[in-house]
């Protein structure tokens, strides 16, 4: 079950706002309010992870650009195993 981040909304302007965690199915829906004050809440984006597989290139599929091969990868490594596939 993933963890999502909640921030409150403070009804104060002085008053920061908090943040905490809540586990819940994807098909849940968002909280509206904290569990335990009640008080007003607003799910936040966050990054995920990335799960890169190596991609292989069917038979008779099209190669990529000839100005994408020979550059130097976005990764900073050149011929890194994911660009050596467009290749």
């Amino acid at each position: 079950m993933p963890v999502y981040i909640y921030e409150t909304v403070p009804t104060d302007p002085t008053e920061p706002p908090r943040r905490f965690e809540a586990k819940q199915s994807m098909k849940d829906a968002a909280l509206t309010h904290e569990p335990q004050t009640g008080q007003p809440v607003r799910r936040l984006i966050q990054g995920g992870h990335l799960n890169i597989r190596r991609a292989t290139r069917s038979p008779g599929s099209p190669k990529p650009s000839a100005s994408y091969a020979g550059r130097a990868s976005c990764c900073g490594v050149n011929g890194c195993s994911t660009h050596r596939l467009l290749r």
